[in-house]
């Protein structure tokens, strides 16, 4: 075999090697830190990240999020972290970002992998009661390959059914805790109302709902520190088969970590 076809026997092998992973995202209100943290790690590692988006067009985080306003001296504890914010403009001007698909376009058989970032704030919730995605994340399921969801993304999956039944209804996993939850209410409810209450219900409560039995639904060490590459230990995740899940921007390096040893 010559050289030059030699090179090309090996670009073939690298690129039917290459892994590939769906990031649905609705319209506005995502998290910056649970899509943009998991972006980076996994492109660093050689993953191609693509998104979608109800209408195909660029999606728009929760800027309150990204800058903190409204969230007073909390915001250190509540809005993205350095790391986040550095993340999300990197993602922000990838092509990927900005030429996403459209929800009902992205079919399962086309991608090796599926992750759902969170979010709180009321744009979420078209995403979080999409039949389409509902669909799509059942057919992760049903074709056992590795889905992985965070915080508010734990919701859309335990809402995604396979014959009537939620895909995670045997399975084990963490989502935001209600304590998170309220607590974030609690600091911010004066001025911001029902901002960081997306539903009357907790997301844990919902979730632990469809769940075979409360036991599993796995809270992890309460911490307010959060994660990063250098610190993966202040994480927290579930991991059960092909399925990862992870509890709030605290966990998204351990999270993307986890996902990407997942793909491989």
């Amino acid at each position: 075999m010559g050289i030059s076809s030699l090179h090309v026997m090996v670009e073939k092998m690298s690129h039917s090697a290459q892994k590939n992973v769906l990031i649905p995202l609705p319209a506005t209100d995502f998290d910056p830190s649970e899509s943009a943290i998991p972006w980076k790690i996994l492109t660093q590692r050689g993953v191609q990240v693509c998104f979608s988006t109800p209408d195909g067009n660029p999606a728009q985080c929760d800027q309150r999020m990204l800058s903190g306003n409204g969230l007073g001296i909390f915001s250190p504890l509540l809005a993205a972290d350095k790391n986040a914010r550095t993340a999300y403009q990197q993602m922000e001007r990838s092509k990927e970002f900005r030429n996403p698909l459209g929800w009902s376009q992205a079919q399962q058989k086309d991608w090796s992998g599926l992750l759902l970032p969170g979010g709180h704030a009321p744009g979420m919730k078209p995403y979080l009661e999409s039949d389409v995605l509902q669909k799509l994340v059942a057919e992760f399921f049903i074709s056992n390959k590795p889905v992985a969801a965070i915080c508010h993304g734990v919701l859309l999956a335990a809402r995604s059914q396979i014959n009537g039944v939620s895909v995670l209804k045997n399975r084990k996993t963490t989502a935001l805790l209600a304590r998170q939850e309220l607590m974030a209410w609690a600091l911010t409810c004066l001025w911001l109302k029902n901002y960081y209450r997306t539903y009357p219900v907790t997301t844990e409560k919902e979730v632990r709902s469809c769940l075979s039995s409360s036991n599993d639904f796995l809270s992890g060490p309460l911490t307010l520190k959060r994660d990063s590459l250098d610190n993966l230990k202040a994480g927290f995740t579930v991991c059960d088969e092909n399925y990862l899940s992870a509890r709030w921007p605290g966990d998204a390096h351990k999270f993307a970590v986890d996902f990407s040893a997942m793909l491989f």
